[in-house]
């Protein structure tokens, strides 16, 4: 097992990449913590990890609410003692556009994509700086690339997880802590549901863009994460994984 007795918190854990992430660790030997806004939605994700005979506990916290997820992470911190690995995969997306986009959705969007990421690193730095080692693996997105995607805020905000990797990486690396951006494309989650069912030629022509000619699904994010986050991947650091069946190549 890759990750054998190592703790891990996922955020966002309820549903989607976030579960994925979780139940692929969990196969891997992780304790995971998960943290989700919705408390239902974790102990769904927690319930299946424990049908498989894994190990966790299931949180409930905002994420860009600094006093409700401290709290969540000190609690994980209670029950653990350590944090090893931090993946920062809650996320929201609205695909406004410039013209309908008000300044609430945008600082909204912002708070959870990326406040979300900044305060999840914060929050796990001083253990693992104290462990001299961790790895941290931020859900980007292939928006953090490439715009197009019709949604500023998101845009944006998946820019600006990549710039928040690599600054942790350059400064906290030499402690032996790892920071690592997961860029997915076009995957399969509640997220991209209402695109994906979209029958309109536009959305035929998203999926013929891909060169794979499909969609990913949430299981490929997990089982990239399990890489990135175990010792198979102890050179990889700061940079983006782009995981998108070939979309922005």
């Amino acid at each position: 097992m890759k990750l054998r007795d190592k703790v891990a918190v996922v955020t966002g854990a309820g549903s989607g990449n976030g579960r994925a992430i979780a139940m692929e660790f969990a196969k891997e030997g992780a304790k995971v913590v998960i943290i989700n806004r919705t408390r239902e939605n974790g102990d769904e994700t927690l319930m299946k990890i424990k049908d498989m005979k894994g190990e966790g506990i299931s949180l409930e916290a905002d994420v860009s609410n600094s006093k409700e997820f401290k709290e969540a992470i000190d609690k994980a911190l209670e029950y653990y003692g350590r944090i090893d690995i931090m993946v920062n995969n809650a996320g929201i997306f609205d695909g406004q556009d410039y013209e309908t986009t008000d300044e609430e959705t945008f600082e909204k969007i912002i708070n959870v994509n990326l406040k979300g990421v900044f305060l999840g690193t914060k929050f796990v730095l001083d253990n693992m700086l104290k462990n001299q080692k961790g790895v941290i693996i931020n859900i980007a997105s292939v928006a953090g690339i490439r715009g197009g995607l019709g949604s500023p805020a998101y845009t944006a905000s998946k820019h600006g997880i990549i710039g928040l990797t690599g600054d942790a990486a350059t400064n906290y690396g030499k402690d032996g802590v790892r920071s690592i951006a997961i860029c997915p494309g076009m995957i399969e989650t509640s997220m991209t549901k209402d695109i994906l069912e979209d029958p309109s030629e536009e959305t035929q022509q998203l999926i013929d863009s891909i060169p794979l000619q499909r969609t990913g699904k949430p299981e490929d994010i997990g089982k990239l994460a399990v890489f990135l986050a175990s010792d198979d991947s102890s050179y990889i650091n700061g940079t983006p994984i782009v995981i998108d069946g070939g979309l922005v190549t």
